[in-house]
C-alpha cells in the first residue's frame, strides 16, 4: 500500500479549471486501480495556505518568540512537511500563470524544502534526504511549451533537489493558442490521465 499526497493549486474546481478536471480523471482511475492506497488531498486555496513572510523568517531565529498568528502559520508549514515526508507518491496539479506556478504552490514547496529534514549540505554539495518518491505533475497552460516553460522546469528542479529521480509530466496545453482544438486537447489529457492512474 502507498501513501499518496495530492496537492491542488488552483482557486477553481474542475468545472472551471482544466488542470483540476484532468486531476479528477486521474484520481478516479487511480482509486479504481489502487483501492488499498491511502490518498490525502490538500487544496492550497481552500485552506488559504500561508505564504512565507518576514514574521515567519524572523521566527526561525533560536531566540524568537513568534506571535500566535505567526506560530499558526509555522504549524501549517510543519504539517505540510510531515505530510510530504511520509508520502510515497506526490501528485501536483496547477495552472501556469504568466510563465510561473501559483504563489500558493511556491509556498508549499517552501514548506517542504527544509535543511536537515528533506536535504542537507555537505562539503561536496547538497544531499537529498528523501529519495525515491514518485511525482506526477499536471499543469494546464494556454500555450504550448513542451515542458520547456519556467513553471514546469521549476517544479522538476525543486522536487529533484529533494530526491525525486524523475517527475512525470501530464501537460494540458494549447487551449488558448488553438481554441478550436481545446475540447480535443482536454480529452486527450483526460485519456492520458486515465492511463497514468493505472500505472503510476
Amino acid at each position: 500500500m502507498s501513501q499518496v499526497l495530492v496537492i491542488k493549486a488552483h482557486p477553481f474546481g474542475p468545472d472551471r479549471s482544466r488542470s483540476m478536471r484532468v486531476l479528477d480523471q486521474f484520481l478516479t482511475s487511480y482509486q479504481a486501480a489502487h483501492p488499498a492506497d491511502t490518498i490525502t488531498e490538500r487544496n492550497l486555496y481552500e485552506e488559504d495556505f500561508p505564504e512565507l513572510d518576514g514574521d515567519m523568517l524572523a521566527a526561525f531565529a533560536p531566540d524568537a518568540k513568534p506571535t500566535p498568528a505567526t506560530a499558526a502559520k509555522l504549524a501549517v508549514f510543519d504539517a505540510a512537511l510531515n505530510q510530504f515526508k511520509v508520502a510515497d507518491k506526490i501528485v501536483i496539479a496547477n495552472p501556469m500563470w504568466n510563465l510561473g506556478i501559483p504563489t500558493k504552490l511556491k509556498s508549499w514547496i517552501d514548506a517542504i524544502t527544509v535543511v536537515g529534514q528533506t536535504f542537507r549540505y555537505t562539503a561536496s554539495g547538497h544531499v537529498a534526504l528523501l529519495p525515491g518518491k514518485q511525482v506526477l505533475h499536471i499543469q494546464a497552460a494556454g500555450g504550448k511549451y513542451a515542458g520547456q516553460d519556467p513553471a514546469t522546469q521549476y517544479v522538476h528542479a525543486a522536487l529533484e533537489y529533494l530526491g525525486t529521480e524523475k517527475v512525470i509530466d501530464l501537460p494540458v496545453e494549447g487551449m488558448d493558442h488553438f481554441p478550436e482544438q481545446a475540447p480535443a486537447i482536454v480529452a486527450a489529457a483526460e485519456k492520458q490521465a486515465t492511463a497514468l492512474g493505472q500505472s503510476f
